[in-house]
C-alpha cells in the first residue's frame, strides 16, 4: 500500500521549529532526531522531514530552553519514540522531568502522579505542540501557487 505525506526540507524545518541548520543537521548526524521520510545520502541530497519529525524538534527545542541537556533530551526521545512504538499517539504523550529524569504520562492522571509524588519540575505536553505546529505550518505555507517554491513536498511512502 501506498500512502502520500509532505516532506518538509531542511531550511523549512529550521523556520518552523526556530532552530539553525547546524542545530538541525548535528541532530540528525548524531542520531537525536533523523528525518523519517528522506535521509541525506551524500553531496547536493536533501533531507525530508514528516510533520511528527517536525513536532518532536519542537520539543527538543523546548527542552533545550527549559535548560534541560542534550543527554537528557536524548532520554526524552528515547521515550517518544518508544511511545511511537507502541502505536500510541504522540498527542497523548506529556514529558515530565525532576531535574534528573524524564516520565512520560500518556494520561492526566499519571501527569497528577506525579507532581503528587513531588517529582515534576516542568512538562511539556506534546499535543498543544502539535497543534500548535498545524497553525503556524499553515501560516507559513499558505495554499498558494505563488508560495509553491517554498512548499513541502509530497513524497509516497511504500507502508
Amino acid at each position: 500500500m501506498t500512502t502520500t505525506e509532505q516532506g518538509y526540507r531542511a531550511p523549512q524545518v529550521c523556520k518552523i521549529v526556530g532552530i539553525t541548520y547546524r542545530q538541525l543537521d548535528y541532530w540528525a548526524r548524531t542520531d537525536l532526531l533523523r528525518p523519517s521520510l528522506q535521509s541525506a545520502s551524500g553531496s547536493g541530497s536533501q533531507r525530508l522531514y514528516a510533520f511528527g519529525d517536525i513536532v518532536q524538534l519542537r520539543v527538543i527545542k523546548r527542552l533545550l530552553d527549559a535548560g534541560m541537556s542534550l543527554k537528557k533530551i536524548r532520554q526524552a526521545m528515547d521515550i517518544l519514540r518508544e511511545t511511537l512504538d507502541s502505536a500510541r499517539p504522540l498527542e497523548d504523550v506529556t514529558l515530565l522531568s525532576d531535574g534528573s529524569t524524564i516520565y512520560a504520562a500518556h494520561s492526566a492522571d499519571e501527569v497528577v502522579d506525579v507532581f503528587r509524588r513531588g517529582q515534576g519540575v516542568f512538562g511539556i505536553a506534546v499535543g498543544p505542540v502539535q497543534e500548535e505546529l498545524e497553525g503556524e505550518i499553515h501560516t507559513l505555507f499558505p495554499d498558494d501557487p505563488a508560495a509553491a517554491e517554498e512548499a513541502p513536498q509530497t513524497v509516497e511512502a511504500q507502508a
